[in-house]
């Protein structure tokens, strides 16, 4: 099969490349699925939300940058950490609170964390990473490491007092990090029109000299073009930028929320939109992969989640006696 380019040949798409980004998309869906079966099982407690719809902003982002580089999230992290490459069933033992999982069962859905992957966090307060992520960049600026900080967030968070805080700082200092606002609309369940008065959020860093871009977060190759400008404008400049990827989550806020917020005939709407069939659909019209390649990455992938399962189950909690460990007394 014959390689091609995303439009503007900014970034390759061959016939690896492209399997790989769909199965990265496809492993994201099954895994929220799973979890949220597990969930309504009850073998996954607490909070739990799903990355459902969004998975070209995660696999698109992440393609883009190195293993060094450094990856913070909110708590709806679980695609960036499969993406990243931690284990799906580390992942799964994490949820389901065993000490297997990536925080040794302490995190949970929420705080996913595995400095080997340079992922730090799973962040549950919103916008709370933003000066987080600026301190990574400052300590790598410092240490004159040609890295690049990438900080996802919400747009709920980019109406917080830390999201100004971290933007301006990020520009006085000429920090390279890559603030990436995952804009799926309702943020907990207030539609961005009451929260923000300037609704396209890219334009909010002219304020703070940092340069911006915004790409259809439900498109992979747009989220590929984007990234890969970003990135490399950062690599150039050694200055921030800040990346608006406007896609839509096609679950509710979180397993706990009713979404009385939006009607179900405009999630029906954006579902035809969906980033995976719509990444499929241009791999195949060029050729880069077959319908049966695709049904075999479906099975490989059903066989994996399930292996994650397996390993959750097979997990062991906690003892009690360990309870004061990894605390400040």
């Amino acid at each position: 099969m014959e390689s091609t380019t995303i439009p503007s040949n900014r970034t390759r798409i061959d016939r690896e490349i492209g399997k790989k980004l769909l199965h990265q998309m496809i492993l994201i869906r099954r895994f929220e699925e799973k979890a949220a079966e597990m969930y309504t099982k009850e073998k996954i407690r607490g909070f739990l939300h799903l990355y459902i719809g969004e998975e070209a902003v995660a696999t698109g982002v992440l393609h883009v940058l190195k293993s060094g580089d450094n990856i913070l999230c909110t708590y709806r992290e679980h695609g960036q950490a499969l993406v990243r490459g931690v284990d799906a069933g580390v992942i799964m033992a994490e949820m389901y609170g065993k000490q297997e999982g990536c925080s040794k069962g302490r995190g949970g859905s929420m705080h996913l964390f595995d400095v080997n992957k340079k992922l730090y966090g799973g962040n549950a307060i919103v916008a709370g990473h933003l000066p987080m992520a600026v301190g990574l960049a400052l300590a790598d600026k410092k240490m004159k490491r040609d890295q690049i900080t990438c900080c996802f967030f919400g747009e709920g968070a980019a109406a917080e007092g830390e999201f100004h805080e971290a933007m301006n700082l990020a520009s006085l200092w000429q920090v390279p990090v890559l603030f990436v606002c995952e804009n799926n609309l309702y943020a907990m369940g207030t539609a961005i029109k009451y929260t923000h008065a300037v609704t396209d959020l890219e334009k909010k860093a002219a304020g703070y000299g940092i340069a911006s871009a915004s790409a259809d977060g439900m498109d992979l190759p747009s989220v590929l073009m984007a990234a890969h400008d970003a990135a490399a404008t950062i690599h150039e400049t050694g200055k921030p930028f800040f990346l608006v990827c406007n896609t839509y989550r096609f679950r509710a806020h979180s397993m706990f929320d009713a979404e009385l917020y939006r009607e179900k005939s405009e999630v029906e709407e954006w579902k035809q939109r969906d980033p995976i069939p719509a990444f499929s659909k241009y791999l195949t019209e060029h050729q880069l992969i077959s319908d049966k390649e695709i049904k075999e990455l479906e099975t490989s992938i059903e066989k994996e989640i399930q292996h994650a399962v397996d390993f959750a189950e097979a997990g062991t909690f906690e003892p009690i006696e360990n309870l004061t460990l990894f605390t400040y007394s």
